[in-house]
């Protein structure tokens, strides 16, 4: 895949960023004592932060902060937010009350968190975390949303003593060689950061033993937990939504990101709101940050750009950065909601890292789509062959599965083999989302 002019040219944090990534020999490597040594070196900055909301699971982390962003941000609130991974540029992790990091500023904290480390070893995602929290440290803003990198207990973002309210929520099989290989294993390193007498708030769970161990590790450190089901709930309701719970009911509109795992997304952001101290968020705004609400790379419809520009009249263009089986699952069911409002044929541009699990993510989709062409992930060198990226397609039922150079000679081929109207939705990867992105302008 080219990428033409519209990629962003170099920023002054790039260098800097590529000096961190050689501090350790890892790239993962879960621990929180560098964090915090890190920490202390620079200060404490995570000692001196607004109320925080501290977001963990396997799917739906970042619909979830996007939701809780939207909605405080529609109320008038100055929201941090730290992210990851970004899809085109690193400055995407990190939001300073309400805007992107400017380039000048990372550069500045990056060079005073390296100065800092005093090339002790230390991993690029420990490193810039603690970047993030100085920025934040030093910005003034009314909430703080962190998202967890990987797992809970031994991630870099788990340094908060007492955070506001802490959210989990779906979760299922991901980065099971670090996290472990049974639902209860990964849940239980999720529940990590719940914390005595603070708010936890669940989202639904497909697995008895997930609510099994979120339910024992709530128990064991006095976390409060309001469930879904229990403590609230948040269901489609005739052309909207409803969500409810002791402080809030209220019907609302469909959120802007499509698909109906998004009204459970929703759901948690507002669940958290209930738990806020001192933030007020109205029905209003709530409506307001339904519409407003951007999260790309996730069900995305893209709408403008040079690959755009190259389909035949009717065709649709849609990106997706899920990689599990849970993430499958949600393509699935959007895939049915297609089918059913208009019948358009669905063929799947796909790419995936070589540490998932293809078979699972596509199983799902296999049903509603038969043709695959499958594409390396530009610039990644973990990324699944095309080959077997086809294989695993053609393993699940896809009748129609081959291996391609990348996405542009995907979506030339699939208008070659039938010009009329069709949806196409590139999947499988955030990496290869953001490849897209970057590629589509």
């Amino acid at each position: 895949m080219s990428l033409p002019a519209t990629v962003p040219t170099a920023d002054r944090a790039d260098p800097v960023l590529d000096r961190l990534k050689h501090l350790h020999p890892k790239v993962i490597d879960l621990s929180l004592g560098r964090t915090f040594r890190m920490l202390e070196a620079v200060g404490s900055p995570h000692t001196r932060l607004p109320p925080v909301v501290h977001v963990a699971g396997t799917n739906g982390k970042g619909s979830t902060i996007a939701f809780l962003r939207a909605f405080l941000e529609a109320a008038g609130k100055r929201v941090h937010v730290y992210t990851s991974p970004h899809l085109v540029r690193f400055h995407e992790r990190i939001r300073l009350a309400g805007d992107l990091i400017d380039d000048d500023y990372l550069a500045e904290i990056l060079e005073e968190c390296e100065q800092a480390n005093r090339g002790e070893p230390i991993t690029y995602f420990e490193i810039t975390t603690v970047a993030a929290l100085l920025a934040f440290s030093r910005t003034p803003a009314d909430v703080v949303l962190l998202e967890t990198g990987l797992g809970g207990r031994l991630d870099s973002t788990n340094v908060i003593e007492r955070p506001a309210v802490t959210a989990l929520t779906r979760i299922s099989y991901d980065h099971m060689q670090f996290l472990g290989e049974t639902l209860t294993a990964i849940a239980g390193e999720k529940a990590g950061i719940m914390r005595l007498g603070v708010p936890s708030v669940v989202a639904p769970q497909s697995s008895a033993e997930v609510t099994a161990a979120f339910r024992e590790r709530a128990a064991a450190i006095g976390a409060p937990l309001f469930e879904a089901g229990e403590a609230w709930r948040s269901f489609a309701n005739g052309e909207g939504f409803r969500f409810e719970s002791p402080l809030r009911n209220v019907d609302l509109p469909l959120p802007a990101l499509p698909g109906a795992h998004q009204i459970v997304n929703a759901g948690v952001a507002l669940a958290c709101l209930d738990h806020l101290p001192g933030i007020a968020v109205s029905d209003e705004a709530v409506r307001k940050g339904l519409v407003e609400v951007r999260w790309p790379g996730r069900l995305q419809r893209l709408t403008r750009g040079p690959l755009v520009d190259r389909l035949p009249p009717g065709w649709d263009l849609w990106l997706d950065g899920g990689h599990n089986d849970s993430a499958g699952e949600v393509l699935g069911a959007q895939a049915a909601r297609w089918r059913e409002a208009d019948g358009l044929p669905l063929k799947l541009i796909f790419g995936m890292l070589a540490t998932k699990e293809p078979r699972d993510f596509l199983r799902p989709l296999s049903g509603f789509a038969s043709t695959l062409r499958a594409v390396a992930i530009p610039g990644e060198e973990a990324s699944l062959s095309p080959d077997n990226a086809a294989s695993a397609a053609q393993a699940v039922g896809f009748e129609d599965a081959e291996a391609v150079e990348n996405v542009d000679t995907a979506l030339d081929a699939l208008i070659r083999r039938d010009p009329s109207p069709t949806r196409v939705m590139i999947c499988g990867s955030l990496y290869l989302a953001g490849a897209v992105l970057a590629r589509n302008g």
